[in-house]
């Protein structure tokens, strides 16, 4: 593939995710990945800041559309009818070559402490982002910290199906929110 050919990005994602498989995580370095997408190193650093982030990019994306679900949930809307708006505005990154490299990314990042504490640093980000959108919104801390627990929650849950059975992520994004509501409810009724 020449450098001028189109979707530079995708091209060191799947790059990526195809050395991390045939060497592994810590052995493969920033130009390997990028002479194997026939770009640059410094194409490389255009897109992504680090090793780690071919694997974790977007996450800005992710979070203005995250405040932008909470902003946008119907006045009076309790705080979890906000974060399944939060969880729906996501649907639109969660594309199909997203998912097809999605069980390769949860495996590299499975095998590796270092990617699994930066995953985990990157839902308490995505929790905090939630709450403070909330907060903004007029719920109240203790309120708005456990929806945004619950909306982290179904969104792990949700990736982990979509993965399996495709569709549209904001469809499974609002049941997985509904099963992970319905679970934290009968915790209440189990005591």
């Amino acid at each position: 593939m020449g450098r001028w050919e189109p979707d530079a990005r995708e091209r060191l994602v799947r790059a990526a995710l195809d050395l991390f498989s045939e060497q592994g995580y810590e052995n493969t370095a920033v130009a390997q990945i990028a002479e194997r997408a026939g770009l640059t190193k410094s194409t490389y650093f255009r897109h992504f800041r680090d090793k780690r982030e071919v694997l974790f990019g977007g996450q800005d994306e992710l979070v203005e559309l995250l405040i932008a679900g909470i902003s946008g949930a119907p006045e009076g809307a309790g705080a979890l009818v906000a974060v399944e708006g939060a969880l729906v505005a996501i649907a639109v990154t969660f594309t199909e070559e997203r998912r097809a490299n999605g069980p390769r990314r949860l495996a590299v990042i499975a095998g590796n402490d270092e990617l699994r504490e930066r995953d985990a640093l990157k839902m308490a980000g995505f929790a905090r982002t939630m709450v403070e959108a909330l907060e903004r919104r007029g719920v109240a801390e203790l309120d708005a910290a456990v929806a945004a627990e619950l909306g982290v929650l179904a969104l792990r849950r949700g990736y982990g199906e979509w993965l399996e059975v495709g569709g549209d992520f904001g469809e499974v994004a609002r049941r997985t929110l509904e099963e992970v509501r319905v679970a934290a409810a009968a915790l209440e009724g189990a005591e």
